[in-house]
């Protein structure tokens, strides 16, 4: 199973901070914000990860993050998004690097509390699909909420003015390679 990391957009919401530097390299208590998706993904066993992001300052993040052996890496793959594509745009990029391995795509700018390894291997489990990680919260409006029917989800609708449920896109997708097709 292989991580990607997505680090592009903007950051307009912290402007003028962003105007220097991406969003994802903003400091967080006593490390960069990018490196919390990165420990997460390595905790979860995962070694092989792809960084997009995009930008003036996308450079920045070869310089802080090398070849990733501070995360115990043998490296880290990087790629460039063009503009402002979102999600799906940035998911394409990653096609060559999953290669058709399954795929754990987390948003940059994610701090989770919660350890994603038993997710994973959960998923590593499942003979194909996708999966995608909610958690329940007060206030569901202020996130990306999920429409379930069973154990499906059937719609996200990004931070509805009437939620119809109270559960929360985290923020980490997991795919099959026919997230590609």
């Amino acid at each position: 199973m292989k991580g990607v990391v997505l680090a592009g957009g903007l950051g307009t919401r912290l402007y003028p901070l962003t105007r220097v530097t991406n969003k994802h390299l903003l400091p967080i208590y006593d490390k960069p914000m990018i490196y919390y998706p990165i420990e997460t993904l390595v905790r979860a066993g995962i070694e092989q990860i792809l960084i997009v992001t995009g930008g003036n300052n996308a450079g920045e993040f070869l310089r802080l993050l090398g070849n990733g052996r501070q995360f115990g890496l043998r490296h880290i793959n990087y790629t460039y998004q063009e503009g402002e594509g979102g999600i799906a745009d940035a998911l394409k990029l990653a096609e060559y690097f999953a290669d058709q391995d399954k795929i754990v795509v987390i948003l940059g700018d994610n701090i989770l509390e919660k350890d994603i390894t038993d997710d994973v291997k959960s998923f590593a489990a499942q003979r194909e699909g996708a999966k995608i990680l909610l958690r329940e919260v007060s206030d569901p409006g202020r996130f990306g909420v999920a429409e379930v029917q069973g154990d499906k989800v059937v719609n996200i609708v990004e931070k509805p003015l009437v939620p119809k449920t109270n559960l929360a896109v985290v923020g980490v997708y997991m795919y099959d390679h026919k997230v590609f097709d």
